[in-house]
């Protein structure tokens, strides 16, 4: 539920795009052929036009990134089924986020388009139905060439279900409508996975025979605080999928996805770069579709780095290196980030001295629990059985060393 859509002006707008040179409506010139559907999936939100827009360029060039989520598409402010940024910059006449996108593909890289979010008035809540809906995004694909379009299900729209119904419908005619298009649908995370509201959007999609690439969960702002929390929604989130759709769980979690914030939550939840790591290991091990986070804004120091116990929308409120957080997208890509500067990291547990219990493949292991394996001590990440100690690189299972 991001409640930090902190508009700080039409003055950002140049921000992200200083020095670049419109290419004009329609498919940008300068664009590349398509990026795999990994990188849309890692593609981490960026508001191009408000909360002191960051550079795409400079951020591609310190962390490998290549895909970035665009962000929002709303209607307009003063009413009607047209397509707008944030609801006051309408997407037919735009020329600015047309600017960033170029800038983007030229560097090798593209982007994906997310509509919706917390604030504002959304297309699905004032077109006349699914068609209407659809005609609309349409517009937003054809002007920028999209490849990927991510639809953002969160509050308020998705406690009205005449909306979601558009907006589930318009899903599904654009991806009949366009072969290949990478379609998320991200909605609100709670520790039963997503509340009851998020759960009727699945049953609104399932009734219309509606299948994404992904739906993904934003574990923050709902009382949670550290991974440990967030891969145990993603856990109960996957058996939601399954009694949902009749899927299974390998079926379930190639159709899931994890959608973060970095630092400190909107609600004072801390989620540092540990935190992230050990999401990722969660999300690669079990072959999730996505890994995405809230925002490249917010991907740089406060000054204090604290920002005195406050929440940004232009930083993280946590001690770190810019974009440290942009590399663990980068990463579930399957990049391998530049780190000319090392990353603050958590001072590592010694090693112990003394052996744990043996590890047994029978055995239910939860996040916390020590083991030992071949003269080695292990600590749960998550959930696990019958996973060897050490087996994966991204598996459930921590080293502690020696025993």
């Amino acid at each position: 539920m991001r409640r930090l859509r902190i508009c700080l002006g039409s003055a950002a707008l140049g921000l992200a795009i200083a020095g670049t040179t419109a290419l004009g409506a329609g498919h940008a010139s300068g664009a590349t052929s398509a990026l795999s559907n990994r990188w849309y999936a890692a593609a981490p939100y960026l508001m191009p036009l408000d909360n002191d827009p960051p550079d795409p360029a400079a951020i591609m060039d310190a962390t490998g990134l290549k895909a970035f989520q665009l962000a929002f598409v709303l209607a307009p402010n003063g009413g009607g089924c047209s397509p707008t940024w944030g609801g006051t910059a309408p997407v037919s006449s735009d020329t600015a986020v047309q600017s960033a996108i170029d800038t983007i593909r030229a560097k090798g890289g593209d982007v994906s388009v997310s509509i919706g979010g917390y604030g504002g008035t959304k297309l699905g809540q004032v077109c006349s139905d699914a068609a209407a809906t659809a005609a609309a995004y349409q517009q937003v694909i054809t002007k920028y060439g999209l490849r990927a379009i991510d639809f953002d299900l969160e509050e308020p729209e998705y406690e009205n279900a005449a909306a979601i119904k558009n907006e589930i419908g318009a899903a599904k005619i654009l991806q009949q409508n366009n072969p290949g298009l990478y379609v998320s649908v991200t909605t609100a995370g709670t520790a039963d996975g997503t509340g009851w509201f998020g759960k009727q959007m699945l049953l609104e999609a399932k009734s219309q025979g509606f299948t994404p690439n992904n739906f993904s969960i934003m574990p923050f702002d709902g009382g949670f605080n550290g991974a440990a929390s967030q891969t145990s929604a993603l856990t109960n989130f996957n058996s939601i999928l399954q009694s949902t759709f009749g899927w299974d769980q390998a079926t379930a979690y190639a159709h899931e996805g994890f959608s973060g914030m970095n630092g400190r939550s909107d609600s004072g939840e801390m989620f540092t770069q540990a935190d992230f790591q050990t999401v990722l290991d969660y999300a690669i091990s079990h072959n999730m579709d996505r890994f995405t986070f809230w925002s490249l804004n917010r991907d740089r120091q406060c000054t204090p780095a604290d920002n005195g116990g406050r929440t940004s929308g232009t930083c993280s409120s946590v001690t770190q290196n810019s974009w440290d957080f942009a590399k663990y997208s980068a990463k579930f890509a399957g990049a391998t980030p530049p780190s000319p500067t090392p990353t603050p990291t958590p001072t590592p547990t010694p090693p112990s001295t003394a052996c744990a219990s043996a590890w047994s493949s029978t055995a239910v292991y939860t996040q916390g629990n020590e083991v030992s394996y071949n003269h080695h001590n292990w600590k749960a990440k998550w959930w696990t059985q019958n996973e060897v100690p050490g087996a994966s690189q991204w598996g459930p299972w921590q080293d502690e060393g020696t025993c």
